[in-house]
Parts: C-alpha cells; structure tokens; sequence
C-alpha cells in the first residue's frame, strides 16, 4: 500500500514523548498510521502524512499530543498559491 504524504514540512503534529503513557489511543485513531510504538511510547512514523484532523490529540489522555487540526496543509497551499517561495509554513512572511 502506498503511503499518503500531503505537502512536506508543514505538518503542526507534536508528540512529547515524555508525557507519553502507551496507551496507544493514537495508533488506534490516526487513519494514515502516522505513529507507531516503539519500547512502550508512540512515536511519529511518518510526520508528512498527517493530514491534521486531530483525532490523535483529542484521544491523548496525557495531552501528549499537539496539532493544529486543518491548519498546515491549507496554508502551505495558499502560501503556495500566493507565490511565497521561502516555504509554506503559515509562520513564514515575506516582505
């Protein structure tokens, strides 16, 4: 099966692997299988194929887990429309 990458480097997925407990709710919820667990902890498998719906953070009961659901891929695609060619990071301005 091939695997589903979005734009690279735009995905806000965060794991603190320290908070995390292993009770892999994540793996369970997360429809693109962007973690895995490794040594009793999750871990991100694949950042770039997180399409940002949040259902990993939502189900963290640690907050292990941050995302800013739907933000990445639309602004990259908008920064990418707007010409901005630095990256497409909703951070990135240019002048």
């Amino acid at each position: 099966m091939s695997r589903l990458i979005y734009l690279p480097d735009v995905v806000t997925l965060q794991l603190c692997a320290d908070k995390c407990i292993g009770c892999g709710m994540c793996i369970e919820v997360c429809p693109h299988a962007v973690f895995v667990m490794q040594d009793g902890r999750a871990q991100i498998r694949e950042l770039d194929a997180c399409m940002e719906c949040g259902a990993c953070s939502k189900n963290c009961p640690v907050a292990a887990i941050t995302v800013k659901a739907g933000v990445g891929c639309a602004n990259a695609v908008i920064n990418r429309a707007l010409g901005r060619t630095k990256g497409a990071c909703c951070c990135v301005s240019e002048e």
